[in-house]
């Protein structure tokens, strides 16, 4: 890690009341961004080979097996088929993390010894957060305790919604505190909260009690990573930047599943906060399906041809 882990700092309520969101300014630019041209060919391939580095890889399903988290790990490894990455001198490539169930964090452990992946875990009554607080709290622990080197907290989505920022902080540097070591990434779950104001304060809010991502969504709500969202949340990142010192890393989760998104939310987090935010330890996408599809396109971009989604396999 190349920059300071985030210390937090005590709660500024002056500065949370301050924050505010021009909407529509904030969707022209969105809008722009999703219909720019593209990088093309070697320099397209190039960012896509960077996507592969920033994606925590993800099983999140009531139907999840030892065998199919094996069998995702051995993707994280090796994320494209060797004769691409062959082709693309990408040998050495793997994803950022991989992102796991509790139950399943030590059978990803024993899948990636050996490598340099991280086990990253959802805890804190993940995706709703309404179980008990105490139990919350044990859960991260017991996480961090089974090898899990990264935590995806859920906050309690009320706090916000109630413009509670107290409670909301307390609760935010009590999980960092039960996070220990491991680095904490705080689910916003931007869909239930209502307005982009919302979504300002609470980033803010959850970056002043320590946490080291701020992430959309779990992916389980009906609206998830959106361009304008993206565009709320790394900007709190920018403002919190330049007055504490600290760099935090953003994860959007939830509806990233084309190569073609990856390349705008790269040029997006290039543009608005630099090319330190475009590496995998302060950017990371929350996906699965769109490692296939950046997949295919690198095989296109190798032999001119598509291929079908069944030659790619995620686990």
């Amino acid at each position: 890690m190349t920059h300071k882990r985030n210390e937090g700092m005590a709660l500024d309520l002056d500065w949370v009341a301050q924050a505010a969101t021009n909407t529509p300014a904030i969707e022209r630019r969105a809008a722009s961004l999703a219909t720019r041209r593209s990088v093309k060919k070697e320099y397209q391939a190039a960012w896509l080979c960077k996507a592969i580095s920033v994606i925590d890889l993800t099983t999140l399903s009531g139907d999840d097996t030892k065998g199919r988290v094996q069998r995702l790990c051995a993707k994280a490894r090796q994320p494209m088929r060797p004769d691409l990455a062959q082709a693309l001198g990408m040998q050495d490539l793997t994803v950022g993390a991989v992102c796991v169930y509790h139950e399943m964090i030590e059978t990803a452990r024993r899948a990636l010894e050996g490598s340099a992946i991280p086990v990253a875990a959802v805890s804190t009554g993940f995706p709703a957060g309404l179980s008990p607080y105490h139990l919350r709290l044990k859960e991260i622990e017991s996480s961090v305790a089974a090898g899990a080197q990264e935590i995806d907290i859920v906050i309690s989505r009320r706090h916000v919604l109630t413009g509670n920022w107290q409670a909301l902080y307390d609760e935010m540097a009590q999980m960092r505190d039960a996070c220990g070591p491991a680095h904490v990434k705080a689910i916003l779950a931007t869909g239930e909260l209502g307005t982009l104001r919302n979504v300002a304060r609470a980033s803010l809010v959850l970056m002043m009690a320590g946490a080291d991502f701020i992430k959309t969504s779990t992916g389980k709500e009906s609206v998830n990573a959106t361009l304008p969202v993206s565009l709320t949340m790394i900007r709190a990142i920018r403002d919190y930047q330049s007055r504490s010192g600290f760099s935090v890393g953003y994860k959007p989760a939830g509806g990233l599943s084309k190569a073609k998104d990856a390349l705008v939310y790269l040029s997006m987090m290039r543009e608005e906060l630099g090319l330190p935010w475009a590496q995998p330890d302060l950017l990371r996408f929350g996906a699965s399906s769109l490692l296939g599809d950046i997949e295919r396109q690198l095989e296109h971009f190798i032999t001119g041809h598509y291929s079908a989604s069944y030659r790619h396999p995620i686990g």
